[in-house]
C-alpha cells in the first residue's frame, strides 16, 4: 500500500475536485491525474483513479438519473469505445514518459480553450455539425480518456454547442463516462494495473470520493463558482506546464 505523504497530499485534494466535478462542476476533475502524476507515474496514477472514478460516477448518475440527452449518448458511447480499444493497444507500445508529456499537454490545452470559452470565446464546433464529427469526437474522448482519464475535451466541443442545460448536460456527462469508464476496466485488468497497491490506494480514498461527489451535487444547485473554476484552470496550466518539462528533461 502506498504509504507516502506527500502521494496523499496531492490525492486527497486531487479526489475532492472529482468528486466536485462529477456533481456537476464539470471541468475541474482534469486536474486531479496530473496532479498525482507530479509524483508518481501517470500509469500508476491513472490506475488508482479508475476504480474512484466509478465509485463517483455510481452517485453521479444516480443523482441525475433523470436528466440526460439520449442523442448524444447513442451517437457518443459506441465511437467511444473504440477508441478505448485501440488505446489498450497502444497503451503496451508507449513509455510512461510519452504518457506524461500527452498529459501535460492536453492538461494545458484543455485548461486554456476552458478558460477561453468562460471568457466569451465560441466553441469550435457548431450545432449543426455532422454527426460524423461527433463521432470522431467520441472515439477521441474515449481515447484519451483510456490514457489519461482526459476525456473532457472532445466530449464537451461537441456537447456544448447543443445548449443543454445546465441538469441535463451535468446528467449527460455523468452517464457517458460511468459507461466509459466501466468499459475501462478490463483493458487496466489486461495491462496489469491493477496491483495490490493500487486498489489499496483507491479503497482508501474511496470514502472521500462519495463524501466529495455528494457534496458537488449539493453546491451546483447553490452556488456559482466561477472564480473558483478559474483558480482551478489556472493551476491546471501550471501542473501541465511542470509536467511537459519533467517528461522533456
Amino acid at each position: 500500500m502506498l504509504t507516502d505523504p506527500t502521494f496523499y497530499l496531492l490525492a486527497i485534494p486531487a479526489v475532492i475536485l472529482l468528486g466536485l466535478a462529477k456533481g456537476g462542476f464539470a471541468g475541474v476533475g482534469a486536474i486531479a491525474l496530473p496532479l498525482l502524476a507530479l509524483r508518481i507515474s501517470p500509469v500508476q496514477a491513472a490506475a488508482i483513479l479508475l476504480p474512484v472514478l466509478v465509485v463517483q460516477d455510481a452517485v453521479g448518475v444516480w443523482a441525475f438519473r433523470k436528466n440526460w440527452d439520449r442523442e448524444v449518448l447513442a451517437l457518443m458511447i459506441p465511437s467511444a469505445m473504440v477508441g478505448i480499444v485501440a488505446a489498450y493497444f497502444l497503451a503496451a507500445k508507449v513509455s510512461a514518459t510519452v504518457v506524461l508529456a500527452v498529459l501535460g499537454a492536453i492538461s494545458v490545452v484543455f485548461a486554456c480553450y476552458r478558460l477561453w470559452i468562460s471568457r466569451g470565446g465560441r466553441v469550435p464546433v457548431s450545432s449543426n455539425a455532422p454527426r460524423a464529427l461527433g463521432a470522431a469526437l467520441g472515439f477521441a474522448s474515449g481515447f484519451t480518456s483510456q490514457v489519461a482519464h482526459a476525456g473532457q475535451p472532445p466530449f464537451q466541443m461537441w456537447v456544448l454547442p447543443k445548449g443543454l442545460s445546465p441538469q441535463v448536460l451535468v446528467g449527460t456527462t455523468a452517464i457517458f463516462f460511468a459507461v466509459i469508464n466501466l468499459f475501462k476496466i478490463p483493458a487496466y485488468l489486461a495491462l496489469g494495473q491493477f496491483t495490490h497497491e493500487n486498489l489499496m490506494a483507491a479503497a482508501v480514498l474511496a470514502p472521500l470520493a462519495i463524501a466529495s461527489t455528494l457534496l458537488g451535487v449539493w453546491l451546483v444547485r447553490r452556488v456559482n463558482a466561477e472564480r473558483f473554476i478559474t483558480i482551478i484552470y489556472v493551476l491546471m496550466i501550471v501542473v501541465g506546464v511542470q509536467l511537459l518539462y519533467k517528461a522533456l528533461s
